[in-house]
Formats: C-alpha cells, structure tokens, sequence
C-alpha cells in the first residue's frame, strides 16, 4: 500500500501546474442527487445476524457477497448509501478491503457515499480521520463522514477544513435516536441551549450562504418526537435514522422536521436489507420507501 499524505499536507500539483480545484461541494451534490434519485439513503450494515437471514456465513465470504449485492441493487438508484465502518472493521485488513471496494463501486454506479464512522478527536488524530475518509487519495475516499463532537465542536476544525478543501461532507451527531444520547445532548448550557442545539447552531453558522445546500449536516433521529424546540433549518442535510424497523415512517417526516423536511436524508437499512438476497427483491424495497418518502415530503 502506498503511503499517503500526512495529516494536513495539500495535495500536490501536477505536471500542468498548481493543484486542480476542488471538487464540486457535497451539499451541491447531494441536493442534485436528492432531486433525481430521491433522498432516500440506504445502509450497507452486514451484522452477524443479518448476515444469517441471507442464508451467508460471518466471515469475508459472506461479507463480500453481502456487499456487493447491496451495492449491485441500489447503488444505481438511491441517492446515498452509508457503509457501517464497523462491521467491516471486525474483520480486520479483509474487512476494510471488502469496504473500500464497496465505497468505489457504490460512487461509480452514482451514490454518494456517507461513511458511517462516527469519528471524534483531537488536533492531529482528528486529521487523521479526516484523510482517511475525506482526502481523494485516500482508499476509503467517501463523499462525506460522520462525526462525533463531543470533545467540543472546535475538535471537529480539522475535518471541517479538510471537507472544505475537497469538496466533501460531514455529518455532525446532534440529536441522535437512542435513549442515551440524552443525557449529553439534552443537558442545558449556562446560555440555557441544550447542547444538541448548540450543534446545530454551529452547523447553521459553517453553511451560512451556501447554495443550494450547504455540505455541513447533522445526524437527528427520526424517532425523537417533537422537534419543534430545536432549529433544524441550518441549511445543510438532516440525516435521520430510525424510518422502517425503529418505527417512525416516511408519512411522519413533515410533521418532525418542518420546513427543513426538504433537506432530510431519511436513512433505512434493516427494512430494505431483510429483503435479501435477492437483487430485484432488494431493489424493489428501496423503490418502495423511495416513493413512499418522496409522497410523505411533497404530498405528491
């Protein structure tokens, strides 16, 4: 494997001359992917039990032949897939192999790819995530990742920069679904925000001015019930999981996030996953909640 750059280190220009531009931003890619594909986002999530109902052993055999047939069904449909970096991790160098060749073919049949990685750190390790998933020299290069700030927003500058300077994405864990998430995103600052609004603040500040959406998102559960004490217009994408198995529904997604439902990224895996694996039977699931979120967002 070859080395890749340090963390920080700009890319290096070519025979022609300086570095080429960067890339068109995530936020414009994704609107324009939400758009024609819908905004439905699909995981890529292969747990040992799933991985037992399509009939596959728990090992890189199985892992790859899960794999690529998520990609083969729906990566040339949905607007975004989100690999679950850890269950490919549990495998060891196999495991990542299989994962950055899923990542390449899912971008190459037109996804966007959302790494779900959940990273968070300091100063240069927080750089090192970033190049790992965000540098397009890198092997798990991915459209935008997720990311944990609760070492303080600020932690984040580095993947923030790095985001910026390629023409990716990240996703922020504002107000995350599961029943533990609360005592850290709802606790109460002494400017009386909860922290989780204080997340979403500082998303809203970084696209301030971006057109058509800007490339800085969060993560908000789709199961959380009333949002309507939290700003969720900050003019970036709303990744919610919790549509299907976790039991919120496309109908509900209106009346959850308000005026920013346009910009909601509502993420499925095990209700479109258990159809495998079948292509066509898992492909025909995706076209399903496709619809039934595009009817639930624009009436239509």
């Amino acid at each position: 494997m070859s080395a890749h750059p340090s963390p920080g280190r700009q890319r290096s220009a070519g025979p022609s001359g300086p570095p080429a531009p960067p890339a068109e931003p995530f936020g414009a890619r994704l609107r324009r992917a939400m758009d024609e594909r819908g905004p439905l986002c699909v995981g890529i999530d292969p747990h040992a039990s799933l991985l037992a109902e399509w009939g596959l052993n728990d090992d890189i055999a199985g892992l790859e032949r899960f794999s690529r047939t998520v990609v083969e069904a729906v990566a040339g449909r949905v607007a975004v897939l989100k690999p679950q970096s850890a269950f490919f991790e549990r495998f060891g160098s196999r495991g990542i192999a299989v994962l950055e060749a899923s990542v390449r073919e899912a971008r190459a049949a037109g996804a966007l790819v959302v790494m779900d990685a959940k990273r968070g750190d300091i100063g240069s390790t927080m750089a090192g995530y970033a190049e790992a998933f965000l540098h397009p020299d890198a092997p798990l290069f991915s459209d935008a990742l997720t990311v944990s700030p609760y070492l303080g927003y600020g932690s984040l500058s580095p993947a923030l920069a790095l985001a910026r300077e390629h023409g990716t994405g990240v996703f922020v864990l504002a107000l995350t679904s599961n029943p533990e998430g609360a005592e850290v995103q709802h606790a109460v600052r002494a400017d009386g925000r909860t922290v989780g609004a204080t997340m979403l603040a500082h998303l809203a500040a970084e696209n301030a001015g971006a057109t058509p959406l800007g490339s800085f998102g969060a993560v908000v559960g789709a199961t959380l019930g009333d949002l309507s004490a939290y700003d969720l217009d900050i003019n970036g994408p709303l990744l919610a999981p919790g549509i299907g198995a976790q039991g919120a529904s496309p109908a509900d997604l209106p009346g959850l996030f308000g005026p920013a439902v346009r910009n909601v990224v509502p993420h499925i895996s095990r209700s479109v996953l258990r159809h495998g694996p079948e292509v066509g039977a898992l492909r025909a699931a995706a076209e399903r909640f496709a619809d039934a979120i595009r009817a639930g967002v624009t009436g239509a």
